[in-house]
């Protein structure tokens, strides 16, 4: 394996340290009441973090600050970068030093590790898949674990994806609700974007949610920039696509898994939004072997 920096943007470094203390805290790791009264302070040791499923690699920079937090001694080696495709029984990282430090952080680290290579490697799954049915792009959702979107945000660009708008205010995203509340006041989809246009910041898009051909007629005629279908079958998806003008970008979301998501590919969406990636993803199976010296 050739091992190379990723391209990919990484989370904010402030951001990284203030998470990773906050979980070290969380779990209490400099009063880890065992280790101190069990483990002499200047007994040191060494471990490795091994795949035991094949799978991408996500949070190795992240596990090495988790033990860097609990100690400056620990020496911890990168032998891999996120992002990398990891075979079963491949070691992704060494590390030695003070044991009781590295006993106090190692379900942290591995907990992150667990989590992000979990996303990043279902993430992946669904990329390969949608490749097989066209060239639409896969996306995540605000389906996020709370206080991690960063993180497990990040994980899905490490398995191929990209990151749909990040919070409330980085995007215009009329759903179903929306619509149903302008209805209630008489307001069509039409007029309920033409107010969205007057008012919108100039740099943002309007996207609008529909779950009918009628729907999408009005929403493409009012001048809507991308177009969410929702849970909508791939033959209608594909009419709706078809005879649509070239400018409109489509979304499918909804009904996606992976027996799916190759033939919502071949519609021609543009995009394809998945939930799964980071409120279903597994935790990879990784093993962290500490050896006492």
């Amino acid at each position: 394996m050739i091992l190379k920096e990723k391209d990919f943007l990484h989370p904010d470094l402030g951001n990284v340290i203030s998470l990773v203390d906050e979980a070290l805290s969380e779990d209490r790791s400099f009063n880890d009441i065992t280790s101190l009264i069990t483990i002499p302070s200047d007994q040191v040791g060494k471990g490795i973090f091994k795949f035991k499923s094949s799978g991408i690699l996500c949070g190795i920079e992240i596990a090495k600050l988790t033990f860097k937090r609990c100690s400056n001694e620990i020496d911890f080696t990168t032998l891999c970068f996120d992002g990398d495709a990891i075979d079963d029984g491949e070691v992704v990282a060494e590390f030695q030093g003070p044991l009781r430090s590295m006993l106090s952080a190692e379900r942290v680290a591995l907990n992150f590790m667990q989590r992000l290579s979990g996303i990043a490697s279902l993430t992946h799954q669904y990329v390969k898949e949608a490749a097989l049915g066209g060239n639409s792009q896969i996306v995540d959702t605000r389906k996020t674990t709370p206080g991690l979107r960063e993180f497990e945000r990040y994980a899905v660009r490490c398995g191929g994806a990209k990151n749909h708008r990040d919070t409330l205010s980085d995007g215009i995203l009329i759903k179903d609700n929306h619509i149903a509340s302008a209805a209630a006041r008489g307001i069509s989809i039409t007029d309920l974007i033409s107010v969205v246009q007057k008012k919108r910041p100039h740099t943002l898009k309007i996207e609008i949610e529909v779950d009918t051909p009628e729907q999408a007629i009005e929403a493409v005629s009012a001048g809507a920039d991308i177009i969410l279908l929702d849970n909508m079958p791939a033959q209608m998806m594909t009419d709706i696509i078809t005879n649509s003008p070239q400018n409109i970008i489509f979304e499918a979301s909804g009904g996606v898994n992976l027996s799916t998501v190759k033939s919502i590919a071949a519609t021609g969406a543009h995009l394809i939004s998945v939930g799964a990636l980071t409120h279903s993803a597994p935790a990879l199976d990784i093993s962290l072997d500490i050896t006492p010296a």
